[in-house]
């Protein structure tokens, strides 16, 4: 089993940014998972970014974009998927931005044909898309899960699981979620929660056991990102999470 892990947060200022793209590799992680704000400046010239950034390996080993499925949000996405492709990176990750009581099962089997026919163009560029449910957005409930993946075609879009968003959602057995679906899982999103809010991974009130245990069972071979979007210091943040990881998925 190979696994990879990254880190993700969000930044407000470029000194943070600075912070976040200097530590990552020193600190022992494999790549960044980065949100739309990080790349979102480099978009229309990749070149920028590789000159500033390309050095560090695995930078923009994932790229985050949230958004629904107009034609203007999906031309972004293409343009994503272009800038992905020149800076070298391997993913993604799909955030669905319709609220789920807008939605019904109808609206979820023709996402998941949308998404299969821009996942399959993802993947002539090298790319994988990779879905990144949430809570309040179309693949939620337990039910949609199955619905969705039922539905994509020729497997063209892979579960980024985030542990915070499907307890918050409701779905307490994060394990069982793992096991099912461990033929399209190739993203994971660590992430803590107690009380309504984000917390940095082992001090919030989810049990994190469960969860190591299935990602080991099932052999799980992919890249697995602390995302941390707690509010607290990034350095100290980063280096917790890693720890944390490291020690639950009995990596050295």
């Amino acid at each position: 089993m190979t696994i990879r892990l990254a880190f993700s947060r969000p930044t407000t200022v470029i000194e943070e940014q600075i912070e976040l793209f200097d530590n990552f590799s020193k600190l022992g992680y494999d790549g960044l998972q980065l949100k739309f704000s990080q790349y979102a400046p480099y978009l229309n010239d990749p070149e920028r970014f590789l000159e500033q950034w390309g050095h560090l390996k695995g930078v923009g080993s994932a790229l985050i974009i949230g958004g629904n499925l107009d034609p203007q949000n999906i031309e972004l996405l293409r343009n994503i998927y272009g800038f992905a492709r020149r800076i070298g990176s391997e993913k993604i990750v799909y955030c669905h931005g319709i609220s789920r009581k807008d939605v019904n099962n109808h609206d979820i089997i023709e996402y998941a044909n949308i998404l299969s026919e821009l996942g399959k163009e993802a993947e002539q560029m090298g790319i994988k898309l990779s879905l990144h449910h949430h809570y309040d957005q179309p693949v939620m409930y337990r039910d949609d899960f199955d619905l969705f993946f039922e539905n994509v075609k020729d497997c063209a879009v892979g579960l980024t699981v985030d542990t915070a968003h499907l307890v918050k959602s409701g779905i307490g057995d994060v394990a069982e979620i793992i096991t099912s679906f461990r033929d399209v899982i190739d993203n994971f999103h660590m992430k803590d929660f107690a009380d309504g809010d984000w917390r940095v991974l082992g001090e919030g009130m989810i049990d994190f056991i469960p969860i190591f245990q299935a990602i080991r069972s099932t052999k799980y071979d992919g890249w697995i990102s602390a995302d941390e979007e707690s509010g607290g210091e990034i350095y100290k943040g980063m280096v917790s999470c890693l720890s944390y990881m490291k020690s639950g998925l009995c990596l050295t």
